[in-house]
């Protein structure tokens, strides 16, 4: 489902370094509204919880991909039970990472009722989590956990459905990535960071203005510095843009260089 201009998925950035805004004192419990002018840092511990469990990420992600859904479509979908997926999603409203939307077809929300059904949507947003310099104990064990799901999530998501795109579709082509290295100073990184953040949301635009055969892309940045022990030349050992390379002793220079295109 097409993001709103200028909003992320609830997988949220994560803030490379320094010059983040003065730590509230009570963090709100809620993420920011989808029209937020700019990003909103998700601090509140109770809230980490609440999105770290496994099963509320596979229900964002599931209505990240595919749209509204009601608890019983997630049930069915995610091999859980309905009462499982209205407490997940109970949750996850609680804290802003969905809310209540039209039905499937965008017919007006009847009044309320025992009987109408409940549509979810995953709410967008630029939320990001805190830097790690400035996370607790508590917040660093619960950030792990949540990080450990969410990549082992992605990489799976990833190799399923390129697995299972089919043969002659021109969407089995569309599974770029790239692997490189950059040498970058701490502001430097910042300012790369903002710079890939702007890019995703200069191609975001609102449902109306949609092509209608474009299809939602999940997009992820991950970048982490090396040693400073390692050899520059060791961590430029790397291979660009070819998903039918697999040879990690491919040797690249260690300055700064372009990519190759990723195919």
């Amino acid at each position: 489902m097409p993001q709103e201009p200028g909003a992320h998925e609830p997988a949220m950035p994560q803030e490379p370094g320094a010059h983040e805004p003065p730590e509230p004192q009570h963090a709100p419990p809620t993420a920011p509204s989808p029209t937020s002018s700019g990003p909103a840092e998700l601090g509140d511990l109770a809230a980490l919880k609440a999105l770290a469990q496994p099963r509320r990420q596979r229900v964002l992600e599931h209505l990240t991909l595919h749209g509204p859904a009601t608890s019983a479509t997630l049930a069915r979908a995610l091999g859980l039970n309905t009462g499982s997926t209205s407490y997940h999603l109970r949750e996850l409203a609680r804290y802003g990472f969905v809310e209540e939307t039209d039905g499937e077809e965008g017919q007006a929300r009847s009044s309320p009722s025992q009987h109408r059904e409940r549509w979810w949507r995953a709410v967008p947003g630029d939320r990001r989590f805190p830097p790690r310099s400035r996370q607790s104990p508590e917040t660093r064990h619960v950030m792990d956990e949540l990080n450990h799901h969410a990549y082992a999530a992605d990489l799976d998501l990833f190799e399923r459905l390129q697995r299972e795109s089919a043969e002659g579709d021109p969407w089995a082509d569309a599974f770029p990535y790239s692997r490189g290295t950059i040498r970058l100073t701490l502001p430097e990184l910042r300012e790369f960071f903002e710079e890939y953040i702007a890019l995703l949301n200069r191609y975001k635009r609102p449902e109306s203005e949609t092509p209608t055969d474009a299809r939602t892309l999940l997009t992820r940045f991950l970048a982490f510095p090396v040693a400073p022990s390692l050899p520059a030349a060791a961590a430029a050992a790397t291979v660009d843009g070819d998903p039918e390379c697999h040879d990690p002793a491919v040797h690249r220079p260690a300055h700064n260089r372009r990519e190759a295109d990723p195919s």
